[in-house]
């Protein structure tokens, strides 16, 4: 009895030892977003000299950070916001529609080429952007695939290897006689895809969807390599050309909009993060 209340009292001692250091971790982790939202409401000045210290009557600037933010330069900040959600919108219904649809025929046919396919896609995960990155604006360029109404496009590619991994997973999960019992009743194979598959591939949907949102709105290195800057702007490239006289940067305004941009992110995955675990669990886990 002794040796089993000891057991217990260690487990107990261990939890709440991991507790505490996955408490101290969040904290470090948060402690950045903590110094962006008391720096936006500060003055850039102070901004500068005394970046940890809350604002105050002398160095708080109240919301003037914000409206300089959104009325600084020729280009207007609502405008980077459509292009921003323009591109997010249609980048992420391209990926779900056809990884979804690519992903299924990959599962179901099995082929040896759609086993190259399907290893092809999971290796572009790893490849670092800097190996494409140069060769990929120039033909994205060329094609014309440099406006928020293409740019999707480009997306769609590097989106594809992390959709595709989850989308087949959770395709192989599914038992093949609910779809030969689809074609028994004389469903095709679209109709098959579209009103069998589809529907049980909602998980998944989502959490891709969640994850494809998050990723295609925080980009700022593919847009600004292939947007013609001078024409269309997202939120991160407004923000990088939030500057002054000679390139000074108004660090106050620089913080307000970053706020701004990264407070629909922390909504959204708080929102939805149990869709995107219970779709990770449905598709990535039981393939």
């Amino acid at each position: 009895m002794a040796s089993k209340q000891e057991t217990l009292t260690s487990e107990r001692r261990h939890k709440t030892i991991a507790s505490v250091v996955l408490s101290i971790i969040c904290i470090i982790y948060v402690m950045p977003i903590v110094s962006v939202v008391i720096n936006s409401f500060k003055k850039n000045t102070f901004v500068k000299t005394d970046t940890f210290a809350l604002p105050n009557a002398e160095t708080g600037a109240g919301w003037a950070n914000f409206i300089k933010g959104m009325t600084f330069g020729n280009y207007p900040f609502m405008a980077s916001v459509a292009n921003s959600v323009i591109i997010t919108v249609l980048s992420t219904f391209l990926i779900l529609f056809f990884c979804s649809m690519a992903a299924w025929y990959i599962a179901r046919v099995n082929s040896k080429f759609c086993k190259v396919i399907y290893y092809l896609c999971i290796f572009s995960m790893v490849v670092p952007f800097q190996m494409v990155m140069f060769t990929l604006s120039k033909t994205a360029d060329v094609l014309k695939l440099n406006t928020p109404f293409t740019i999707p496009i480009v997306y769609l590619g590097f989106g594809a290897g992390l959709a595709i991994f989850m989308f087949v997973g959770f395709v192989k999960s599914i038992p093949i006689e609910i779809e030969e019992a689809a074609s028994i009743d004389g469903c095709g194979p679209v109709r098959t895809f579209f009103r069998v598959v589809l529907p049980m591939l909602k998980p998944t949907l989502i959490s891709v969807g969640i994850l494809e949102v998050m990723w295609v709105w925080n980009d700022y290195l593919l847009p600004y390599l292939v947007l013609d800057i001078n024409k269309y702007r997202t939120i991160p490239i407004h923000i990088q050309y939030l500057k002054g006289s000679y390139g000074t940067v108004d660090l106050g305004a620089t913080m307000a909009l970053i706020l701004l941009s990264i407070i629909p992110v922390i909504v959204f995955y708080l929102a939805l993060q149990k869709y995107i675990i219970k779709g990770v669990a449905a598709g990535a886990v039981k393939g």
